[in-house]
């Protein structure tokens, strides 16, 4: 399969161009578009065999379910059976933007959507380009990140095209994402509303519509072995790197120590370090990467999978990263790095 490439630019969207793109959605193909959050690859929502592709060309766990993409309040019409007075609040607060809400669906949705569950997640993407595009295809996107299982999420076009390129029908390219981590999930088909994935929309500002909405356990913390996934990125190791990951708690100077140790022992092994700003130039290794500053986690955050992808073009054996702190936007970078560290953490 040949993948076309379309550039588009955000400050003056080619429709044209996207009417190619949304006749590729219509015929049952796959088309990798931006959002605000990541590159995502997307299908017809109501055509299950689209929905089997996206599982095909990402070699993705057919447990793992999609989340449905809207550009319009009007169609959560044809997607879900009911919206909660919770769901309702929360989509008035943060919709357009990086949020998904999951909610019971409508029988039309296929189940190979889904993952076989009857609940749907849902997202309004905040990329105004993103929204035209699922406008022009006339029906509801599902679409999950557009990269191959387990690997760093697609922040950039180049990303996208070096895992996708002979598997999809056409990349949308256009500039990097903003946010540069998932939208945050959360469950809103219970009767107290559970973040399942957290993301730029963080638990304190969800707690401002809401001030009982909880969190899933399984978001820092390893999943039950049986877990049925209701959201992307419960269940299995996501984001991670070719290397293996160590994520290493302490200040730095144990940190430090900890790493001069580690490189002593590995003979012939290529070391890699994920670093903030602060301290730069403070330890050397093979390969180190400076995720962006403490002062600032959305840096971060946008930065932390193009650092992870960089590592792979390094050949890179053993990664040790800095760690952060869990709370606000620290909950979903520290989520994403345990997650790719196949919760490997060491605690000084």
């Amino acid at each position: 399969m040949d993948t076309k490439v379309i550039n588009i630019d955000r400050k003056d969207i080619d429709k044209e161009a996207l009417k190619e793109a949304a006749k590729i959605i219509r015929g049952g193909g796959l088309v990798a578009f931006p959002t605000e959050t990541v590159y995502g690859l997307g299908a017809d929502a109501f055509n299950k065999d689209a929905a089997k592709k996206i599982y095909g060309a990402k070699k993705r766990p057919p447990d793992n379910p999609l989340i449905v993409h809207i550009a319009d309040f009007c169609e959560l019409d044809k997607i879900v059976s009911e919206i909660s007075d919770d769901a309702r609040r929360l989509m008035d607060r943060f919709w357009p933007g990086p949020m998904t809400l999951i909610l019971k669906k409508k029988e039309g949705i296929p189940l190979e959507t889904t993952a076989g569950l009857d609940t749907v997640a849902v997202r309004m993407p905040g990329d105004e380009l993103a929204r035209e595009f699922i406008r022009l295809c006339k029906t509801p996107i599902a679409a999950p990140s557009a990269n191959l299982s387990g690997s760093p999420s697609p922040t950039s076009a180049e990303h996208v095209y070096k895992d996708m390129k002979g598997r999809i029908d056409m990349l949308i390219a256009s500039d990097d994402s903003k946010v540069g981590l998932e939208s945050t999930i959360v469950d809103v088909s219970v009767s107290i509303p559970l973040v399942l994935r957290p993301g730029a929309i963080t638990l304190n500002m969800l707690r401002e519509v809401n001030e009982n909405i909880g969190i899933d356990p399984a978001i820092l913390k390893k999943p039950e072995k049986d877990l049925l996934p209701k959201a992307p990125g419960m269940k299995y190791r996501h984001y991670a790197p070719k290397a293996k990951l160590v994520i290493v708690e302490g200040d730095f100077d144990k940190f430090k120590s900890f790493v001069e140790k580690e490189k002593g022992l590995a003979a012939g092994k290529k070391i890699g370090l994920i670093l903030t700003e602060e301290n730069k130039g403070r330890i050397e290794a093979d390969e180190v990467e400076y995720v962006g500053s403490r002062l600032s986690y959305e840096d971060i955050a946008h930065n932390l999978f193009a650092v992870l992808r960089r590592f792979d073009e390094k050949n890179i054996d053993i990664i040790y990263s800095e760690s952060f702190d869990e709370s606000e936007l620290g909950m979903a970078i520290m989520n994403r790095l345990v997650k790719a560290a196949g919760y490997n953490i060491i605690k000084l």
